[in-house]
């Protein structure tokens, strides 16, 4: 398994965000996490890149405990570093250098990767970054600075991508790209989480929803059979149930609302 997560819960100031959450992800495997904003899929996203520590359970990656004591381990530390890529919500906080180009070299240099220039070039090309190469990414419009943070990862060839609300700032174009480059690679493992469910089914066939108000799972199955249970989306808050009259009974109307 690359993660396996038993029990798993995180408090913040006594308050619980995340309870009981147990689940398994297989190399290449494509789970989207889906909840509300504020039932914790960021908190989580973090707990599997090693940003923050469960306060309950347990957490493996490959097999070895992730905890702060194994990423102080060089050689763990190095190595997953390498092999996992967390794309922000917030990609602002990920972006730091003077020029795209360093922007999307950063990585391959810390790795020690001989072929920086043409990964750059590659992965500029295949997110339509090559204009902006000498630009400052601060002066970027936001799904601008979208791509270059994915391009940041993806150049390093991570086994492992981690993605917050990835399509947040995309026009539909972009959003359809991102599907396409991640469908690619079948060797990557995919974890995305999105309150957005028109998107949920082509960030991943597999769906983990996270109920509101540290609830844990309510749901970890196929995407599909999710997004045909509207009881459950109802339940977790992505979805509500809307009564009115007609010809004099009441019906009822299930409505979702996608805004990123």
């Amino acid at each position: 398994m690359i993660f396996e997560a038993r029990d798993l819960g995180y408090a913040q100031d006594g308050r619980p965000v995340l309870r009981d959450v147990g689940f398994s992800i297989g190399p290449g495997e494509r789970v989207v996490v889906l909840g509300v904003n504020g039932c914790g899929k960021t908190t989580l996203l973090r707990m599997l890149d090693g940003l923050l520590f469960p306060t309950s359970g347990s957490l493996r990656y490959a097999g070895s405990t992730l905890d702060a004591r194994a990423l102080e381990e060089a050689a763990f530390r190095r190595r997953f570093r390498g092999e996992v890529g967390f794309l922000f919500q917030n990609v602002d906080a990920m972006l730091f250098h003077t020029s795209v180009a360093d922007e999307i070299a950063f990585g391959p240099r810390q790795l020690g990767m001989a072929d920086v220039d043409e990964r750059v070039l590659r992965w500029a090309g295949a997110l339509g970054l090559e204009p902006l190469l000498a630009r400052p990414p601060f002066e970027l419009s936001g799904g601008e600075k979208k791509r270059v943070a994915l391009a940041s990862l993806l150049v390093c060839d991570p086994k492992v991508l981690l993605l917050d609300e990835a399509t947040a700032n995309l026009d539909p174009a972009w959003s359809a790209r991102l599907v396409d480059l991640l469908a690619a690679r079948r060797d990557l493992t995919v974890v995305a989480a999105t309150h957005n469910l028109s998107v949920a089914q082509e960030l991943g066939d597999r769906a983990i929803l996270v109920g509101p108000a540290g609830e844990g799972l309510l749901h970890d199955g196929p995407t599909a059979a999710l997004l045909r249970d509207p009881e459950l989306l109802v339940r977790s808050g992505l979805a509500h149930r809307h009564l009115h009259a007609h010809d004099g009974s009441d019906h009822a109307h299930f409505h979702v609302h996608d805004v990123e």
